[in-house]
């Protein structure tokens, strides 16, 4: 018998692969998917995997339809209201927090990024651009989500997120002509911060996440 610890590492490692191959599209939303194919996708040993599901059922990135099996999570209106709402009510208060908490160099450093993400992008350096730009944008929502220092709302909040990136995955990924817009919003977002005013901060990252919500509905 594996030990515990042994056994908890290789579910763990199941559950990165998983999510792995969901956002690289070898895994498609709504595609009905067997504990065997998992095994085949991820390279994980067919018991990872059985004590893999039952996480996953529980986050909602997969559910059993009885007498079908297991389904990945479809991109359709319900997710894309359920996991923009979500996201909402936590980003908008800890962004009124991270207007009266964090540093000026935390501050300062998410605006050099997405300055930097804009100068290449008017330069004509595309090279790496788009993934550069959307690890960019994570950068400032985690970080207002990590500065609540609380590993529950941490974990929800990845759990969401990877819906979100599905959602984008459909049709909605942020494209490169897109990014003065996206960029553009959350620098008035860091405006917001570098003023220390709460109300405009909670504002413009209520916008901004409506601005994608909206461009999420049109898939």
């Amino acid at each position: 018998m594996k030990p515990a610890l042994e056994t908890q590492n290789l579910r763990d490692q199941a559950y990165v692969g998983y999510t792995k191959s969901l956002l690289a599209n070898e895994i498609k939303p709504g595609q009905f998917i067997t504990q065997r194919e998992l095994v085949e996708i991820t390279g994980f040993p067919l018991g990872s995997i059985r004590e893999l599901v039952p996480r996953l059922e529980a986050e909602g990135l997969i559910r059993t339809v009885p007498h079908r099996g297991m389904q990945v999570p479809q991109v359709d209106i319900n997710l894309v209201r359920n996991a923009f709402q979500f996201r909402a009510f936590l980003e908008e208060p800890a962004a009124r927090l991270f207007a009266r908490e964090a540093s000026d160099d935390e501050i300062a450093a998410l605006r050099e990024s997405h300055e930097r993400i804009l100068s290449r992008y008017h330069a004509g350096d595309d090279t790496n651009l788009m993934e550069d730009a959307e690890a960019v944008d994570l950068t400032l929502h985690e970080a207002i989500i990590s500065n609540l220092g609380n590993a529950i709302i941490s974990n929800a909040y990845r759990v969401n997120w990877i819906k979100i990136k599905l959602i984008r995955l459909a049709e909605t990924r942020l494209y490169v002509p897109m990014i003065p817009s996206v960029i553009g919003e959350h620098l008035e977002i860091i405006s917001a911060f570098e003023r220390r005013e709460e109300d405009a901060a909670a504002r413009a990252l209520s916008d901004h996440i409506d601005v994608a919500r909206r461009r999420a509905v049109n898939i």
